[in-house]
């Protein structure tokens, strides 16, 4: 398996340093993340191109700072309109490529489009506990101001179990076999489930037990500020 050192010059380059404009849990740490997960599951694909399954795992975020909610088209778009692609990929391989972009939300209905899609899909399954608690906290204090610390923790408690718990939209649709997910689903479910725990952990994870942190971030009445 060897990437185009031309291809991975501009994506390291000119892509990677937009995610400097994205929130934590989709940052430049998590799309190394996704592209490493996406060339191991294509390894188990014959004639697999793998400059395109790692251009699509560059790209898959590229557009969440301007639409967290509708970011897989923004990324999508974004990746259709570098020009700069084509001096590595046909029209087909781009199109295929950002179809993979847009088709790559746990969330999505139906099934990827293509192998390729399906890849990204799956190795785009975050394997730590610890970063669905920061992500769903990271969301709800910006577009949630007026929650109070209690609010934000059961929603996003909620969230979790909604998305990993034994019902949940991200436990389907995996494509490969993927051992780490699989705990991962087990730990967060069993953490999701205990309120206590879910808390302790929360407010851990996320620095809220400091009361430097709580002091700047909360008002006597639990209120963001």
């Amino acid at each position: 398996m060897k990437i185009n050192e031309k291809l991975k010059e501009y994506v390291e380059g000119n892509i990677f340093p937009s995610y400097q404009k994205n929130d934590s849990g989709h940052n430049l740490d998590h799309i190394k993340y996704v592209i490493d997960r996406s060339l191991r599951f294509a390894e188990q694909v014959e004639n697999i191109n793998y400059d395109m399954v790692y251009t699509i795992a560059a790209y898959h975020d590229i557009g969440h700072y301007i639409d967290a909610k509708h970011h897989e088209k923004v990324s999508a778009d974004m990746l259709l309109a570098d020009n700069n692609l084509r001096n590595f990929f046909t029209d087909d391989e781009i199109k295929i490529m950002a179809d993979a972009v847009y088709d790559h939300r746990a969330s999505m209905e139906g099934e990827p489009r293509s192998i390729y899609g399906k890849i990204v899909s799956s190795a785009d399954r975050n394997t730590l506990v610890d970063v669905p608690l920061k992500r769903t906290y990271a969301y709800r204090v910006e577009h949630c101001p007026n929650y109070t610390l209690d609010q934000i923790i059961e929603e996003s408690r909620l969230h979790i179990i909604n998305k990993f718990g034994s019902k949940g939209y991200a436990t389907e649709k995996m494509y490969f076999e993927d051992s780490e997910y699989k705990k991962f689903l087990e730990d967060i479910s069993l953490l999701a489930e205990n309120k206590e725990e879910f808390r302790k952990r929360f407010i851990e994870v996320n620095g809220l037990n400091n009361d430097v942190v709580l002091s700047k971030k909360y008002t006597k009445k639990d209120k963001l500020v």
